[in-house]
């Protein structure tokens, strides 16, 4: 357990809580923790889903400006690398993952969120990229996580700008999946994983796995990817269990183990 960052448990979900006063600044520590915390449930057989979440006040302000403010280019090369591995361990954990957004989710901090399957913004979240306002880009994913999930023209507009979006746009353009009161938010996003928590742990790594590779490359190479997945999973004993089931009792009766 980091200083910072924290995995908590409850069952086969597990929630890593940012809890770094005031805002969740994402500085070189709790980037290591980030990346701690995502190699432990992506390990962890017991957990079948996670939530990432910053406390009921915020999620993440992005990252810790004074520490950045005077850092030189041979420096930050080297942090920037540090800090898009802590994402991209958070995108590669092999279970569901959703973000449960409260307050702000800025910079760094929406670009964490990205990086989950799914996101619950409050009513009064507010995300962006707003680097630009400070002569730089975005260095963690929101020059091509962002695009991807909601399209070119609508990444350049929120990075060109460094505008805040509220949670209804947010919603609108694809940018979070559900909007709730700001008290529900947490709740809400357990209700979204929880069934995942129950379901067949190695499909849906392979089914993740899938997709977020697939994107990557053409469609012929894609379908061979999931055509591996998909044949690698009749060695499984969750296949059968599935399968038996549904031959003896119908669909979405069966008890998965995980196996």
């Amino acid at each position: 357990m980091g200083e910072f960052v924290r995995v908590e448990r409850d069952g086969a979900i597990a929630t890593i809580r940012l809890d770094r006063p005031k805002m969740n600044a994402l500085n070189a520590q709790v980037q290591d923790e980030i990346a701690g915390a995502a190699a432990e449930v992506d390990a962890d057989p017991g957990v079948r889903a996670v939530v990432l979440y910053g406390g009921e006040r915020v999620f993440a302000a992005g990252a810790d400006i004074k520490e950045m403010a005077e850092a030189s280019f041979a420096q930050v090369a080297l942090d920037s690398r540090r800090l898009q591995a802590a994402f991209t361990a958070v995108a590669r954990i092999g279970k569901p993952v959703v973000a449960a957004v409260t307050g702000y989710a800025l910079g760094g901090g929406l670009e964490l969120a990205l990086c989950a399957d799914f996101r619950v913004a409050g009513e009064g979240a507010q995300l962006g990229q707003p680097e630009i306002l400070l002569g730089i880009i975005p260095g963690a994913g929101g020059t091509q996580r962002l695009p991807r999930l909601i399209g070119p023209a609508r990444a350049k507009d929120i990075v060109f700008t460094g505008r805040f979006v509220g949670a209804a746009e947010a919603l609108r353009i694809g940018l979070v999946d559900k909007v709730v009161p700001d008290a529900e938010v947490y709740r809400m996003a357990r209700d979204l994983v929880a069934s995942y928590a129950t379901g067949p742990a190695v499909a849906l790594r392979a089914a993740k796995q899938a997709i977020d590779a697939g994107l990557e490359v053409d469609l012929d190479t894609g379908l061979e990817i999931e055509r591996l997945n998909f044949a690698a999973l009749f060695a499984t004993e969750d296949q059968r269990t599935g399968m038996r089931s549904f031959v003896e009792n119908g669909p979405g009766k069966a008890t998965f183990a995980g196996r």
